[in-house]
């Protein structure tokens, strides 16, 4: 079975996580999700693969989180995920899937536990 990587050339987590999948023998299918966003019911498997909600993975740093206001707590988990597709420069990454689990590569180490 293949791993996706949901990665961000710029990003050196990403270039590390990516890394370290080639290290242990992947070729992962590589998308560039900030060409490429997920659709929101992909992201809704992804965050379920994950065990976690759009609020963990969502990317407080970012512009876009202050100036669409997603820090108020009574915005819901759809209205988050609808955010972060429109937006992908919010979703943390990267992410790598693999079968029905999924990691997030922070640290990159992260991944190896669904390899």
């Amino acid at each position: 079975m293949t791993a996706t990587i949901y990665h961000n050339p710029r990003c050196s987590k990403s270039r590390q996580t990516l890394a370290l999948l080639e290290e242990k023998g992947e070729s992962p299918q590589i998308i560039e999700y900030l060409k490429t966003p997920p659709s929101e019911a992909e992201l809704k498997d992804i965050l379920s693969k994950l065990g976690l909600s759009a609020r963990d993975i969502i990317r407080k740093g970012e512009d876009a989180y202050k100036e669409l206001g997603l820090a108020d707590d009574s915005l819901s988990e759809d209205q988050l995920i609808a955010a972060m597709v429109k937006n992908p420069i919010l979703i943390e990454r990267p992410i790598v899937v693999k079968g029905g689990k999924a990691a997030l590569g922070r640290p990159p180490e992260g991944v190896i536990k669904i390899l």
